[in-house]
């Protein structure tokens, strides 16, 4: 199920995105036939009479324009997608009656919701563009007045949970380093929180930024409150992670307030009011730093404990899997690498992210266990892929934890051996905040094991102060820079020189730079001219199975 609607089929034409967004659907378990051909397309949307109709314009808006014009947006539920730049195709598209638009570069949650909300509201348009109105100029998110209207409009519909989400020790960071300090810190974080909401499944979500430094995430349906204590708890994980430009680490703290809506009380004013008083609860200095209004607040406080122990039975009876998210080279468009990416599915509460599992196993005894767990099952699997995957390499996560256990360097080449990997198609990866606990240490195991035959990769390039000083000083093959600043790439935002000096600097120094979260064509075709080597995102396709990335593998070689 997929809010409510039973498996819909959905029936998408695309020139441009046809099998990287076919990919993307079927792994959120849409069901999906796909055109690349605009000829034909009308009659046989009339003809199968798909529960959703999908025009994606992305690349060529007149083309999608026309195939809308030619559908009977009246008999079903029809979707459009195109670049948000392109404001006179929302506009055209809502005269010919689609049931919703959606600009891109978009989440996946807001995939999802578009997709749900034009299948329940077929007639009325619903524009989830981060340009339109109502956002906030600084984020991109939400603003407050685009919050209340959504929490109005699905609290009158339903249950809705709401999260305030409120960074602490923030007035030091404008007094100690300035405004612009305090901007870019709110921008970070709205960065590291939205792939967390995405990661929530089987609900509408919002992710918006009400006033200052507080942030809300709402979530209709009925969620228990074991399930929001995990999303909290890796909300505040994420906050917590400390910034750092290279010369001064600058760290949070994280307070939260959850309320659910009350059977009495469905307002989103009374939703909110209630939120407003969990949070004042959580600021108390003895208080847990996140504090639930509900009935079942008291059995969510010793959640956090259950749910690190039931990570050890995962890891022994083989509840985390691995997925490999492809890498594309951007001059042909192989694929030439995937990045290891785990998956939790939990017996009780479904599938749970990377982020959310590495925040639990953070606050537990295994965060060391489960990185090793990981790593050796993405090294067992890739050593025995088929000839069509066999020159792939493969890109391992390895966390600041692994790097301060003693033994570590020997403990990973001893399991590359074991594996059968070679380890000339292994690239560790290490994140930027992580390299920055202990540069030294980090620098002289990373030499190591590059000079054993593996390449290392600095992930999360951007997500905090990144310094391009220490660059030079770093045993390192590649330069992951952050989907933020793959966000900023054109050339009408000041980010775009940000990112151009960013790969100009790392070719200077012989890395190959790499972009992660790229969803559009547009951002490719910028981030091409700006000499970056390689992409990974939506653009190509989600994190897969192994099974599905030979499929996609053997597509592209067709």
């Amino acid at each position: 199920m997929k809010g409510g609607m039973a498996e819909p089929r959905i029936l998408l034409f695309s020139s441009h995105h046809r099998d990287a967004l076919s990919a993307m659907l079927a792994a959120e378990g849409w069901r999906v036939e796909a055109a690349r051909q605009a000829e034909g397309f009308p009659a046989r949307a009339q003809r199968m009479r798909a529960d959703i109709v999908m025009v994606d314009g992305r690349g060529n808006a007149d083309e999608a324009l026309a195939t809308l014009r030619d559908i009977d947006c009246t008999a079903r539920p029809v979707l459009a997608l195109f670049d948000r730049s392109d404001g006179l195709s929302f506009g055209a598209a809502v005269e010919i009656g689609v049931a919703g638009v959606l600009g891109s570069p978009f989440s996946l949650a807001e995939l999802n919701a578009a997709i749900r909300l034009a299948g329940r509201r077929s007639g009325q348009v619903s524009v989830l563009a981060p340009s339109v109105k109502g956002r906030d100029p600084l984020t991109g998110l939400a603003g407050p007045g685009l919050a209340r209207s959504w929490i109005a409009e699905h609290s009158a519909a339903g249950a809705v949970s709401l999260m305030l989400v409120s960074p602490t020790n923030f007035g030091m960071i404008n007094t100690a380093f300035g405004s612009e300090t305090g901007d870019a810190v709110l921008r970070a974080l709205a960065q590291r929180i939205e792939p967390l909401v995405a990661e929530i499944e089987g609900a509408d979500t919002l992710f918006a930024r009400l006033a200052g430094t507080e942030f809300a995430i709402a979530i209709t349906g009925e969620v228990p409150a074991e399930r929001l204590q995990i999303i909290a708890q890796a909300v505040a994980d994420t906050v917590e992670r400390p910034f750092s430009d290279g010369k001064d680490v600058i760290r949070l703290g994280c307070r939260i307030g959850i309320a659910q809506s009350s059977l009495k009380d469905r307002s989103a004013a009374g939703l909110m009011r209630r939120a407003n008083h969990a949070l004042a609860d959580a600021r108390e200095p003895e208080q847990n730093p996140i504090r639930f209004l509900s009935a079942d607040a008291a059995g969510a406080k010793d959640f956090m404990a259950s749910l690190q122990s039931d990570l050890r039975s995962a890891l022994v009876h083989g509840e985390i899997e691995v997925l490999y998210q492809p890498q594309v080279s951007i001059r042909d468009s192989r694929i030439v690498g995937v990045e290891a990416l785990a998956r939790w599915h939990h017996p009780r509460h479904g599938e749970i992210g990377a982020v959310t599992l590495f925040a639990v196993a953070e606050q537990s005894d295994y965060l060391v266990e489960l990185s090793r767990h990981v790593q050796q099952r993405a090294l067992e699997q890739a050593a025995g892929w088929p000839p069509l995957l066999s020159g792939l390499r493969v890109a391992v996560n390895v966390t600041a934890a692994d790097m301060a256990r003693p033994g570590f360097r020997e403990g990973f080449l001893a399991m590359l051996a074991q594996s059968g990997m070679p380890a000339g198609r292994v690239t560790v990866e290490m994140t930027e905040s992580g390299l920055m606990q202990d540069l030294k240490a980090s620098s002289e195991t990373l030499s190591l094991l590059r000079a054993a035959g593996c390449r290392v990769a600095i992930d999360d390039f951007g997500t905090g102060y990144s310094s391009l000083a220490y660059l030079k000083s770093l045993p390192a093959d590649y330069l992951k820079i952050d989907k933020g600043l793959a966000d900023d790439i054109s050339p009408l935002t000041r980010g775009s020189v940000i990112v151009r000096g960013v790969i100009d600097l790392a070719r200077s120094l012989g890395l190959t730079v790499i972009a992660e979260g790229v969803e559009t064509e547009t951002q490719l075709a910028h981030l091409r001219d700006a000499g970056c080597a390689i992409f990974q995102g939506f653009l190509c396709a989600p994190a897969l199975t192994t099974e599905k990335l030979l499929a996609l593998a053997g597509s592209e070689g067709a």
